[in-house]
């Protein structure tokens, strides 16, 4: 979007970021694809797993819900329910209980009250707002920049915009910890309570780790856009129109 403005002489630093990202989703595409047409040794489906978990874990009143689209399965901590897509909720394969497991972690962390998730939690709100505000500050003080090299009026917007596009960066690294705990949880109690059997563990640790990656490759994309809006930032005001 930047680049729209001026050329962008930092461009090539949010790169790496870029190309991590691509590689991460076609590595989850691909682990998904492949373990969605392994069925399970028991036949149960994302939606008898995530069931089987939340009742033995003492969340009965935690519903299961279906929804639509591909990997849009998420727990919703405000309803205290999860969010299964079609191809999880009803699928008897190693992919759909992995990730079926890894969305009932999310519920066990709000039950017991995991740290990490209740700061995520806090920043929803502040985040929802920073990702949305911040691009009209940092394009408005960019085009005012660039109408006026010296106007304080486009410097001042673009230093509130990179402030609050920090802020989703914080999320974004507050995420890491929550998911990767999630995973964990995941895979200890679909053995703990006897869902899967040990062969099945390898396929479900190559998709959720798969899914983890993703995670991963989003914050350094952020974190590499962070790094070049503030060399942007930094930048001598003469060379504005260069």
């Amino acid at each position: 979007m930047i680049g729209l403005l001026y050329f962008d002489p930092y461009f090539w630093v949010t790169i790496p970021g870029i190309l991590l990202a691509a590689w991460a989703q076609m590595k989850l595409s691909a682990a998904y694809g492949r373990y969605s047409r392994v069925g399970t040794v028991r036949g149960v489906t994302g939606a008898d797993v995530a069931r089987l978990m939340l009742d033995r874990n003492g969340m009965a009143n935690v519903e299961v819900y279906r929804i639509s689209g591909e990997l849009t399965d998420h727990y919703d901590p405000g309803r205290r329910a999860v969010f299964l897509s079609h191809g999880v909720h009803d699928t008897p394969s190693v992919a759909a209980a992995g990730i079926a497991a890894h969305e009932v972690g999310h519920a066990i962390q709000h039950k017991t009250g995991y740290a990490w998730l209740g700061f995520r939690m806090a920043m929803v709100g502040l985040t929802g707002f920073a990702s949305k505000a911040s691009w009209f500050l940092i394009l408005g003080g960019m085009i005012f920049s660039n109408a006026n090299p010296r106007s304080n009026l486009g410097r001042s917007l673009l230093f509130f915009g990179i402030m609050l596009f920090g802020v989703t960066v914080a999320f974004q690294l507050v995420t890491l910890p929550v998911e990767f705990d999630a995973s964990s949880r995941a895979k200890r109690e679909l053995l703990r309570l006897g869902i899967i059997v040990p062969e099945e563990s390898t396929g479900i640790s190559k998709v959720l780790s798969a899914a983890a990656l993703t995670y991963v490759a989003g914050l350094l994309t952020s974190v590499l856009e962070l790094v070049r809006l503030l060399l942007i930032f930094r930048r001598p005001r003469d060379e504005d129109h260069g």
